[in-house]
């Protein structure tokens, strides 16, 4: 397989057909949900093909939505992140697994205000700003996310919470986070996994991608059906996954973690597969320009 295909079931010999209903598709779409670290930047790392694919989808008339499972920031943090890297957004323009927690502990757990949180300061603040006590004493909720401060009394605090028979939820699954530094950085995933293999409870709802709630709430808040959006991001199991299970167009992009060796082995497969977002812009365009003319 090579980048910029369309994967579909048709036989290989019908590519004109595969071709026609890609470019169909990218025609319709209204709104992107875009995935940040690797897929926008790497770690610190802003890619150099970011701005001008941003600036084009704003001159193609597509929204997008920032999509992010890394809930060590606030949504204020990731505001300054982003700027600082040359990118002007605001707060409406993202949706994290913090989120989609808080949507899931208003639906599940509508009488809850008092959490145990294992996270860091810029996650605490934001689910105080969002209505809820942190507390390491009465909580009737855990709630582990990617602690970058992680402390083991902090975590032996959460263990015991959750050995109790607190509610146990995972702001989202993944393992690593991405990183441009030598470094292997243990998430929101890894963290839950000693926390499992310590108290014998594996998390009772784990939010984020690929929990096809942050699509549906996007589809939601915007008016969209599902033809009219994409989610673009760099990991299978998260990314494509949450995509394919909600019935949208899925653009896997080989900036992050997700490379080629391999990917036809694995079971989770992208609508397109694709090098960068900037090679994704051209690819709408071009599509866009067939389907107006």
């Amino acid at each position: 397989m090579t980048p910029d295909t369309l994967r579909t079931n048709r036989p290989i010999n019908n590519r004109p057909a595969i071709e026609r209903d890609l470019r169909d598709r990218l025609g319709k779409l209204k709104h992107l949900a875009l995935d940040l670290d690797g897929t926008l930047y790497l770690g610190g790392t802003l890619f150099p093909f970011t701005h001008s694919f941003l600036d084009m989808l704003k001159r193609l008339g597509v929204g997008y939505t920032f999509f992010t499972n890394n809930s060590s920031r606030s949504t204020k943090q990731y505001v300054r992140h982003l700027g600082e890297m040359g990118i002007n957004a605001d707060e409406q323009m993202f949706y994290s697994s913090t989120h989609a927690t808080v949507d899931h502990l208003r639906r599940a757990y509508p009488d809850v205000r008092r959490l145990f949180v294992l996270g860091t300061a810029g996650l605490q603040e934001e689910l105080s700003e969002l209505g809820y006590k942190i507390s390491a004493t009465r909580p009737e909720v855990v709630v582990v996310g990617y602690d970058t401060d992680l402390r083991y009394s902090r975590m032996s605090q959460a263990a015991y919470w959750i050995n109790r028979g607190l509610p146990f939820l995972a702001t989202h699954p993944d393992l690593v986070c991405p990183t441009d530094k030598p470094l292997v950085l243990p998430d929101c995933g890894a963290i839950c996994q000693l926390l499992t293999a310590a108290t014998g409870r594996a998390p009772d709802a784990v939010l984020g991608k690929p929990n096809v709630g942050m699509l549906t709430g996007l589809l939601y808040r915007h008016g969209l059906e599902r033809d009219e959006v994409a989610m673009v991001g760099d990991r299978l199991y998260t990314d494509i996954a949450m995509a394919r299970d909600a019935g949208v167009l899925s653009i896997l992009v080989l900036s992050g973690e997700t490379k080629l060796a391999g990917l036809d082995d694995n079971s989770c497969k992208p609508d397109v597969v694709i090098d960068h977002v900037g090679k994704f812009g051209a690819m709408l365009s071009a599509a866009r320009e067939v389907v107006g003319s």
